[in-house]
């Protein structure tokens, strides 16, 4: 195919889509310049792609004088694409133009049983309350908190509370649900790359996504692009051991947490806060990560003796990153990690005093919204892939 008209006429439509989504509201004369395609072809190019409602005449240009010129704009609502982060916890849902402006976004509770079906359920919903319909969703990226498989998309292992639901969650099982083209990724990768394309790391060439919440795990990026290594695992931080034998997801998770603090209550014998409608006994009864932080930045003492103790855990699996790749940056995340305001002044310190390798350490800028953030991105990315392998 290649020489003949056809060929050509699709390729010079994908410079035009390349010059547009990069340059924004162009005059074909613009976009003449911007290509090197002559401004007939330009213009018949252009006809072309407003039939396929991929590009759009916005009217004519402010030009000081002469003759106005029509602006034109890429289309980003021609379609849609979805990202979907399922949380050991909750599931989120983010719905997506293809500029990656979110226009939707809905938490659901995680339900277990059942969970299959009550994400078609949510997609219906969001569905028609933003009058779209399954025509108009080329994509959907999810995020998964286990080990995909990067050659079957199945799901390797998974965090504990979700269990038993590898072969329900995995590629193709999520293929034959939906209606679209379906993408599975790890969560922190997707975490680590919409931190990179839109949050905390943009425009850092080394940076590492550290989530610690119900699970544990990292991203790791390297010039824009996610390591993944043999089977998909690097980053499983949660296999590494430490002192005493045990997973550092045992450790660092949020069980972790709570176990360390009820060992710290128990050998101190004190409570750790004064409930004003409640007998402390039990508040400490029902303890969370919450109750621990809120009361850590009301100065409790024993709160801040607790989260110190815990630092020194997160700072000992953040040294071994370190001195290992180096990064430039380390973000951390999760609902856990991301309690950046009591973590991020203890982690500093300890990594001033005993780093060799010292990386810079801040918190998410996107929060929970990470990993649909990120899940938004490859289900574009793969979404404008199609779309230009269509036009060839």
């Amino acid at each position: 195919m290649a020489g003949t008209p056809q060929y050509i006429r699709n390729l010079n439509e994908n410079l035009i889509m390349d010059a547009l989504i990069t340059q924004g509201t162009m005059s074909r004369a613009d976009i003449s310049r911007q290509t090197g395609l002559s401004k007939p072809t330009v213009s018949l190019a252009v006809e072309h792609l407003i039939d396929r409602n991929l590009v759009r005449e916005m009217g004519p240009a402010d030009n000081a004088q002469g003759r106005k010129a029509t602006l034109i704009r890429f289309n980003e609502t021609a379609y849609y694409v979805c990202g979907i982060d399922i949380g050991a916890t909750r599931i989120r849902i983010a719905l997506s133009d293809l500029n990656g402006e979110i226009i939707a976004y809905r938490t659901y509770p995680m339900v277990v049983q059942g969970a299959y079906e009550l994400l078609r359920s949510h997609m219906n919903e969001l569905l028609d309350e933003n009058h779209l319909n399954w025509d108009q969703i080329q994509c959907i990226g999810f995020g998964i908190p286990g080990v995909v498989l990067p050659e079957s998309g199945r799901i390797n292992r998974i965090v504990d509370p979700l269990a038993g639901l590898e072969e329900a969650f995995s590629l193709e099982s999520l293929s034959g649900a939906f209606p679209c083209e379906v993408i599975l990724e790890n969560d922190v990768n997707l975490a680590a790359l919409g931190e990179y394309r839109s949050g905390a790391a943009a425009g850092y060439p080394l940076f590492v996504f550290f989530s610690i919440g119900t699970g544990t795990g990292a991203g790791i990026m390297v010039h824009g692009q996610l390591l993944r290594g043999l089977g998909g695992l690097t980053g499983e931080i949660a296999e590494m051991l430490v002192d005493d034998g045990r997973r550092l997801e045992e450790v660092l998770s949020a069980d972790g947490l709570m176990q360390l603090a009820k060992d710290y209550l128990d050998q101190h014998d004190e409570l750790l806060l004064e409930a004003a409608d409640s007998g402390a006994d039990d508040l400490h009864r029902h303890l969370t990560p919450e109750k621990l932080f809120e009361a850590a930045r009301s100065g409790e003492v024993e709160a801040l003796d607790i989260l110190q103790q815990y630092s020194q855990k997160i700072a000992s699996a953040l040294r071994q990153i370190s001195v290992v790749l180096a990064p430039d940056l380390i973000v951390l995340g999760g609902g856990v990690g991301g309690n950046g305001d009591v973590l991020l002044p203890l982690l500093r310190q300890i990594i001033s005093e005993q780093f060799p390798v010292q990386p810079q350490l801040i918190c998410s800028k996107l929060g929970e919204q990470a990993v649909v953030t990120g899940a938004v991105q490859v289900a574009i990315q793969q979404t404008m892939l199609n779309l230009q392998e269509a036009m060839e």
